[in-house]
């Protein structure tokens, strides 16, 4: 009998990782280790290589100049019939946003005015029944009070308030540590551990149909 229910626990559907940087890097590698379970597949969506800069990649094995993306599906080393990486070493833009087809979509970008693009990305998820996840403000020494809630039960965040203006009103998630650029302080490894922990469990949740 437990052994039936455990065979049921098989990896199902696909989350798309959009942006592939520090943060993305962390929720990956999460999601490959999830066992009984998880995403059957993991596509990764980012052009940069890496750098220099990039610590966690060439702490973890990743080689200056590697497509991040690459490197994702370079260190999973599952059977592809039990779950596969698919790297796209593109960044999403408007001509190229049809490869989006995950069941659950985790936008992770960053660096300059993104929101534009974080809003298309959003409406063509919702366009094709996947659900969403962004990210309003990660930095924070560490331990900060990490909040996950619809759009529409945020306040006085103004990234929040500018996904609001392209038209993001509700049914998407933000996860938030609820500080950015303005309160002067850095993104810390431990933040972007915690945030990657609980961007995790909640598209795992959302993957299994439990978003309540």
């Amino acid at each position: 009998m437990i052994e039936d229910i455990e065979n049921q626990r098989v990896p199902k559907g696909r989350i798309d990782l959009v942006g592939f940087g520090r943060l993305g890097l962390r929720t990956g590698i999460n999601l490959i280790q999830v066992h009984r379970g998880g995403p059957k597949e993991i596509v990764a969506f980012d052009g940069q290589k890496i750098s220099g800069s990039d610590v966690i990649f060439t702490l973890l094995g990743g080689e200056i100049g590697e497509y991040k993306t690459d490197f994702l599906k370079r260190i999973c080393t599952h059977d592809e019939d039990y779950r596969n990486v698919v790297s796209v070493p593109e960044y999403i833009t408007e001509d190229n946003i049809d490869l989006i087809k995950g069941d659950v979509v985790v936008i992770e970008i960053a660096g300059g005015n993104t929101i534009p693009m974080a809003a298309k990305i959003i409406k063509h998820a919702k366009s094709i029944g996947a659900k969403t996840i962004s990210t309003g403000g990660i930095f924070g020494y560490g331990n900060e009070e990490i909040t996950v809630k619809d759009i529409s039960e945020y306040k006085d965040n103004p990234a929040v308030d500018e996904l609001k203006k392209e038209g993001i009103l509700e049914d998407h998630l933000i996860v938030s540590t609820n500080k950015l650029l303005r309160d002067h302080e850095p993104i810390t490894p431990y933040t972007l551990d915690e945030v990657s922990m609980v961007i995790t469990k909640t598209a795992l949740r959302l993957l299994d149909g439990k978003d309540d």
